[in-house]
């Protein structure tokens, strides 16, 4: 007899798996049937992880290791304002200073390579097909390799936000940032593991070369003397923006000559690029045309704070009166 007076009437070839004939408890019964579903799914040439890449460091056929820092990542974007709110920023300019060169030094090495690795394959810009095989080519695991460098730096890139929240520039620390930083890693989990390779080139060596400035603009500004002196901060959101125009030109560019590419790598390209151009225009409108981070307004702003700080004091970006 069943639950409610039900006769079984489970079909033979599921009813080990799905009927209470072990009297097993219901956890097992539940890890049983999603067990069954998942030997269901067809997975298909397109969607095999890469045999050459798939063991590799931070790889290890499983996302798991970068779902726990993308956790910790977001948990520290929320709890880490809290914990600095009452005590002073840190004062780590020369780390700063050491951290961005070294990404400036990794950003290069990673482009350059990039460009080498493709020009041996004989790849051109307007399809890189990419074959997936068990066999070592040189050529293709120098490219792999430099790819899984790129995929490893945007680990490293989450160290940009930690830097920012702990010198309590919080309104640095936009979701626009933050979206970025989060899916950048675990689009390129996705990628190393089953498309390391091919048409991935063009977007990661693009994006190596914005990189390479923007790196530069970020360790110059943690040196007083030379921040005041810093006039193309905005120049930088408008190359990024026109790397995700480029980009998805050129990935939208794949799918109408079919090259021999996974199409669903093609399409999530494609489709992530839009919404990268629609949140980085809103950000550019927001900081730049609209005012908000307009150089003449900031030295409005500037010269009123320095003037009501002589009577007050201001903080986070408000005057406040002496009390």
């Amino acid at each position: 007899m069943v639950f409610g007076g039900a006769e079984n009437k489970c079909e033979a070839s599921y009813k080990e798996q799905y009927c209470d004939t072990d009297n097993k408890n219901s956890l097992d019964k539940m890890a049983d049937v999603v067990q069954a579903l998942l030997q269901k799914i067809d997975y298909t040439s397109d969607t095999t992880a890469d045999p050459r890449t798939k063991d590799w460091f931070f790889l290890e056929s499983s996302p798991l290791k970068v779902w726990i820092l993308t956790a910790m990542y977001i948990l520290f974007v929320i709890y880490g304002p809290k914990y600095m709110k009452n005590r002073k920023p840190f004062d780590i300019r020369i780390f700063m200073v050491l951290y961005n060169l070294a990404m400036v030094v990794l950003s290069i090495y990673m482009f350059v390579e990039i460009i080498l690795s493709t020009q041996a394959l004989g790849y051109t810009v307007i399809c890189a097909p990419y074959t997936k095989s068990n066999a070592q080519n040189p050529k293709e695991m120098r490219l792999a390799r430099v790819l899984w460098w790129y995929y490893f730096s945007k680990a490293i890139e989450l160290m940009d936000t930690v830097l920012m929240i702990l010198r309590k520039k919080n309104d640095q620390v936009t979701f626009l940032h933050v979206f970025h930083h989060a899916t950048m890693l675990n689009i390129w989990w996705w990628v190393m593991m089953f498309i390391p390779g091919g048409q991935t080139w063009f977007g990661a060596c693009l994006n190596c070369f914005i990189h390479v400035v923007m790196y530069t603009y970020y360790g110059l500004s943690a040196i007083p003397s030379l921040k005041k002196r810093l006039w193309w901060k905005k120049y930088i959101t408008k190359m990024q923006l026109i790397q995700f125009c480029v980009t998805f030109a050129h990935s939208a560019n794949s799918i109408r000559v079919n090259c021999e590419f996974p199409s669903w790598g093609k399409y999530l390209l494609t489709c992530y690029m839009i919404l990268m151009i629609i949140l980085f225009s809103n950000f550019y409108i927001q900081a730049y045309i609209k005012g908000r981070r307009n150089p003449n307004v900031d030295t409005a702003n500037n010269y009123a704070k320095k003037k009501s700080s002589q009577n007050g004091s201001t903080i986070n970006g408000t005057v406040k009166k002496a009390q």
